[in-house]
């Protein structure tokens, strides 16, 4: 068998896993600030009302999901995946339904929002433990290599197709075609096929509930090598996300750019994120694990103070291009050997549960970090805003690890405390 990057078979049951993660990716880049754009163009919101819209679907749906991360770790991961995306689509598809009805709210678009956020963190853990189950150790690097390069090739199409429907169809169009795509998505994860086990239960297996959830964050603060990580990238998916409503509010209300030249600001950048994504494997040969995600993490931070400048024409047009090019870059370098460090790092009984810490906390941050900055910009402006953001996410690489702190362990799923002492 070939044992190069592109040429590594990972199976029949990756692929259709793989699949399933492209279809709904492309289906949520074509839905690119899709509730901001809905409430900004349909009902005439301005930032401050975006911005809460962004930071309470969040912050709620937070909340709603801290139960399901102790209740999916003893599930069958596809079972879960496959209901999430049913969930979504249903709660996605009632958005067109009362637009055309003319019955669409900002409460609605809330509700949503919520409904969505909560499917997408139990989602993404219970994805993660499955990806952990469905490739061998030494694979974990290339799956999450080529899921970041699917991310960024949808995140480079999806965006500008969803405006232009925008703009040819309504404010909803890309809205049912992310619908859509999670109903896809859910066929492809039942296409995988076989006899899921049912994981093991401990002696005293969790109930659904906010203490058994802390169980992932402890693992993640009494871990050395985890605890840096945690607190950069939740401050810098933070920053970043919190300057995104404010971003659309500036390009379209205040600049005055078009709706497909929003989402071509941010479609064309994306091939940084596939460069970024394909640099990954060579540069951790090189250079090693720690010292990629210290450089690649510490250059991320560099960019976001020029969305402060964007002006209008196609000057302002190429400053968002170049800038979000430089970002999205480093990300793609930074994102999969990120992922996979810490798919190695943990345990598989305590999988679901600490991604499930980690993803609440960057969604509660986001929120927060939202709201905040929603009503920053009411008082001063969304560039102010944005400029304070970009300035804050310069000091976020002194978070970052100086010094390489991975336990070096003979078996990833080692018991925490034999971790702890190896660490």
């Amino acid at each position: 068998m070939a044992r190069c990057a592109l040429g590594r078979s990972l199976g029949r049951q990756f692929r259709w896993f793989w699949a399933a993660y492209a279809v709904s990716a492309f289906g949520t880049w074509l839905a690119f600030d899709a509730f901001a754009l809905i409430a900004i163009l349909a009902l005439g919101a301005g930032p401050t009302e975006v911005s809460v819209l962004a930071a309470a679907g969040l912050a709620v749906g937070a909340v709603v999901a801290v139960p399901l991360g102790p209740w999916v770790e003893f599930r069958r991961k596809r079972r879960v995946m496959i209901a999430m995306d049913l969930i979504r689509f249903a709660a996605l598809m009632s958005v067109p339904a009362a637009y055309a009805l003319g019955w669409l709210s900002v409460a609605q678009l809330l509700v949503v929002a919520v409904v969505v956020g909560a499917a997408d963190i139990t989602f993404t853990a219970a994805s993660g433990a499955c990806l952990k189950a469905l490739v061998r150790p030494g694979d974990l690097l290339v799956a999450n290599g080529r899921f970041e390069a699917t991310t960024w090739t949808a995140t480079a199409l999806g965006p500008p197709l969803g405006t232009a429907a925008i703009g040819l169809v309504g404010p909803v169009a890309s809205m049912a075609a992310n619908a859509v795509s999670f109903l896809l998505s859910a066929a492809g994860i039942r296409a995988i096929g076989g006899r899921e086990p049912r994981p093991a239960r401990t002696a005293t297996p969790p109930r659904p509930g906010a203490g058994d959830l802390l169980e992932g964050w402890r693992y993640i603060l009494a871990s050395p090598a985890l605890r840096p990580l945690f607190f950069n990238t939740v401050l810098v998916g933070g920053l970043i996300m919190a300057a995104s409503p404010l971003l659309a509010v500036l390009m379209l209300r205040d600049v005055g750019f078009a709706p497909w030249q929003y989402g071509l600001a941010f479609g064309v950048p994306c091939i940084g994120g596939l460069i970024g994504s394909r640099l990954a494997r060579p540069l951790l040969a090189r250079f090693g694990q720690h010292k990629v995600m210290l450089t690649a993490g510490t250059l991320r931070a560099c960019w976001g103070l020029g969305l402060a400048f964007i002006g209008p024409g196609p000057s302002g047009l190429f400053l968002v291009i170049a800038v979000e090019l430089g970002l999205i870059t480093c990300m793609g370098v930074f994102n999969p050997v990120f992922a996979t460090y810490r798919l190695e790092q943990l345990p598989s009984d305590r999988v679901v549960r600490t991604l499930s810490a980690w993803s609440i906390t960057s969604k509660a941050t986001i929120a927060a970090m939202t709201g905040v900055w929603g009503l920053l910009a009411g008082l001063t402006s969304p560039r102010t805003a944005i400029a304070i953001a970009g300035l804050l996410l310069l000091a976020t690489s002194l978070l970052l690890p100086r010094h390489d702190r991975t336990p070096r362990l003979k078996n990833a799923d080692q018991a925490p405390s034999e971790r702890q002492t190896l660490a």
